[in-house]
């Protein structure tokens, strides 16, 4: 597990490039993160199909489009759940992938092996574009070497997680508009404002128990 000391240098220093790459990198800063927005993209159309397989439903496609948006079709399933699937579902994922990269080394490879057989079925099996296909094939080569050719996995993981979070939640502040008019049109209950606040706490709460849980347990000094 990483030590507490270079947990919290890791998560500051990751931030710090975020952002001052958001703010003042100009065009290379978004250039520079634009694989960020991919597979961040990725991340939360797969929890829509995660949401639709989960409740009894199939996936007709999944695609990512150039400007970083994405689209995925299901078929049947629970709605609310598939909605409600893409920001709470890549949350979870961007979770994940930081606790493991900092507290669980055993589940490196298994974890980088299983996001690169998603994104293979994500891009043959679920096929819907040519870029779709390009960008995934890209990102499963990349983690491929870095997680089983090099002894960065874990560090690879773990800025994943952390940069993934730091979009979502950024991207909370102008709403994910389709998902959150769509739930409210499903659910109901309160308009789509409310909804995003809601979905912001709780993204918001996952994230600090998270994090609370890995300053409270640090294990040896990080060595890696």
């Amino acid at each position: 597990m990483i030590s507490r000391k270079a947990l919290l240098l890791r998560l500051a220093l990751i931030c710090g490039l975020y952002f001052g790459l958001l703010y003042f990198g100009g065009v290379w800063g978004w250039r520079l993160l634009y694989p960020v927005r991919l597979f961040v993209t990725f991340l939360h159309e797969f929890g829509h199909a995660f949401g639709a397989l989960i409740s009894g439903g199939s996936v007709e496609y999944i695609r990512i489009n150039p400007d970083s948006g994405g689209l995925t079709v299901t078929r049947g399933g629970s709605p609310g759940l598939i909605i409600l699937g893409g920001y709470l579902g890549s949350v979870f994922f961007g979770n994940m992938l930081v606790f493991i990269g900092a507290a669980r080394p055993k589940w490196i490879k298994p974890t980088l092996g299983a996001i690169i057989a998603i994104m293979a079925v994500t891009g043959i099996v679920w096929f819907n574009s040519i870029f779709t296909f390009i960008i995934l094939g890209l990102f499963a080569s990349l983690l491929y070497f870095v997680g089983f050719k090099t002894r960065y996995g874990r560090d690879c993981l773990f800025v994943m997680g952390v940069l993934s979070l730091l979009y979502i939640l950024q991207d909370t502040a102008h709403g994910p508009s389709s998902d959150l008019q769509a739930f409210e049109m499903e659910i109901g209950l309160f308009p789509a404002d409310v909804w995003m606040v809601l979905w912001l706490c709780l993204a918001l709460i996952f994230a600090a128990v998270n994090l609370k849980f890995l300053i409270r347990s640090p294990g040896p000094p990080d060595r890696s």
